[in-house]
């Protein structure tokens, strides 16, 4: 499976989502080099943007601190660590909020498409 293809790299959760359908569409979309930068940037912020709801909707208020600690550190495996402990399944409720993100998403690349036709 081909992971992270449009991901920023170094975020903790980018070896949980995959996203190349994203590229792949983005891909076949007639756009200039910039216009597709520009999308692909405004796709891995509103990815991001899921992962952190995720995350700290299911965190209480000393452990959001923690997590946002750890996070500005990018130390990976102290955020795993301490989001296993923390919140049951994590991997789980990410992959099904970056699901549900994509399906938006690739519905809207797909409305695009059809109007640039």
């Amino acid at each position: 499976m081909v992971y992270n293809t449009i991901m920023n790299k170094g975020h903790f959760y980018e070896k949980v989502i995959e996203t190349s359908r994203i590229s792949l569409e983005l891909g076949d979309m007639n756009l200039s080099s910039e216009e597709r930068r520009e999308l692909t940037i405004m796709v891995n912020k509103q990815i991001h943007a899921v992962v952190l709801d995720t995350v700290l909707s299911e965190l209480s208020i000393e452990d959001k601190k923690i997590f946002l600690k750890n996070l500005a550190e990018n130390n990976h495996e102290k955020i795993w660590q301490h989001l296993r402990l923390k919140i049951n399944k994590i991997e789980e409720k990410i992959k099904q909020s970056i699901e549900k993100t994509k399906k938006e998403l690739l519905e809207d690349i797909e409305k695009a498409k059809k109007l640039s036709k």
